[in-house]
This record gives C-alpha cells, sequence and structure tokens, in this order.
C-alpha cells in the first residue's frame, strides 16, 4: 500500500528528529543537529534493506516516491535556511565551518569523477 511509503518516511522522519536533537543536547546546544540528514540516511538504509529482502512492493515504493517530490525537498530548504541564518549570525568560524564541507565534497566529486573516467580508460 501507498501508505506504508509515507509509514516508512514518517519514521526515519520522527527518528532522526530525536536523534538530532539528543545530539544537540549533547553538544550543549538547543537545537535539532542534523536530524533531517540523519532521516535521510535511516530512508535510505530502509528501502535498501527493504529492497534486498524483497520486502519493497510497487506501491509502497510509490509512496515513497510521492513524498519524496513533494515533501522532503520543502524539509531540507527549510533545514538549509535555518542553518545559513545561524551561520551568518553565529560568525565567521560559523560559516567556516559549513563552507569547508561544501568545498571539500566539490573537491571530493570532482577526484571521484576523474578516477571512473581514467577507471573505463
Amino acid at each position: 500500500m501507498v501508505i506504508y511509503g509515507t509509514a516508512l518516511l514518517a519514521a526515519c522522519l520522527l527518528i532522526g528528529t530525536v536523534v538530532g536533537r539528543a545530539l544537540g543536547q549533547t553538544l550543549g546546544l538547543n537545537s535539532d543537529l542534523g536530524g533531517v540528514g540523519i532521516a535521510m540516511l535511516l530512508l535510505i538504509g530502509g528501502i535498501s534493506w527493504l529492497r534486498q529482502r524483497r520486502l519493497m512492493p510497487t506501491v509502497t515504493e510509490s509512496g515513497i516516491q510521492y513524498w519524496s517530490l513533494l515533501y522532503v525537498p520543502i524539509v531540507v530548504a527549510m533545514a538549509a535556511s535555518q542553518n545559513v541564518m545561524g551561520a551568518l549570525s553565529g560568525g565567521l568560524v560559523a560559516a567556516a565551518a559549513g563552507t569547508v564541507p561544501v568545498a571539500a565534497c566539490f573537491l571530493l566529486t570532482a577526484a571521484l569523477i576523474r578516477m571512473a573516467e581514467q577507471g573505463r580508460d
């Protein structure tokens, strides 16, 4: 059923939010620290696990696809805008802490593409 895909997405989001808030509290912050990212990793892992065991019917997958097309980009955009505003108000160190990982990801992506092209030759 389509509702199972929605239930899987909701469970991942709830678990991610709880873990993100607990991580924030552990570090002395009064905020969710990576809850959306944790939820997305849980969702990807859950889908892979279900597919490997052939427990993912097509209608369940369509429920996940529906919400991923509609809801997930909105949540990620909201979280990203909050992170940018927090980084700008937090000063230079907070802005650098966000900029350095993004730059590293860009560089690693370029390196991975070059390695893949060399592997094909």
